[in-house]
């Protein structure tokens, strides 16, 4: 009788996950400048029992011929950072909480409270267009 109960319990922490999954995000590579730009895509995600769509956003843009697709959780406690959003800091992401700020790649600006740079999320292109895969954490 408590096999089946502990089987039942611990059966969602013994089942593989869905890492390493790539999302079409609809954009064309052709629209992936040195300008970042807000992109919001869907994951389809499992958890225990659980199965969900949740939605994410990156900023993409292309730095030095590459193409980086970066999140926009800031480091220092979580905010929402968003690209030139301060006048006072031009061409930088920026977090209103405690005006943390990133450069273009995502780098910490010294002396702002993130100690770490912002986490990026793989890439391929397919087809001409932008794929977005796993949040590769810095």
């Amino acid at each position: 009788m408590l096999f089946p109960m502990v089987r039942f319990a611990v059966d969602p922490a013994l089942k593989k996950g869905e890492g390493g999954n790539f999302v079409d995000v609809n954009l064309p590579l052709s629209e992936v400048t040195d300008k970042p730009k807000s992109v919001q895509f869907k994951v389809h995600k499992k958890d225990g029992w659980y199965s969900f769509d949740e939605v994410l956003t990156a900023w993409v843009l292309r730095d030095k011929g590459k193409i980086l697709a970066l999140s926009p959780v800031c480091k220092h406690l979580g905010c929402t950072v968003s690209w030139e959003s301060n006048p006072q800091f031009p061409n930088t992401f920026f977090c209103p909480c405690h005006f943390g700020r990133y450069t273009k790649d995502g780098t910490n600006v010294p002396g702002t409270p993130p100690a770490k740079p912002l986490d990026h999320y793989e890439t391929k292109e397919a087809n001409g267009k932008l794929l977005i895969g796993p949040l590769l954490k810095t």
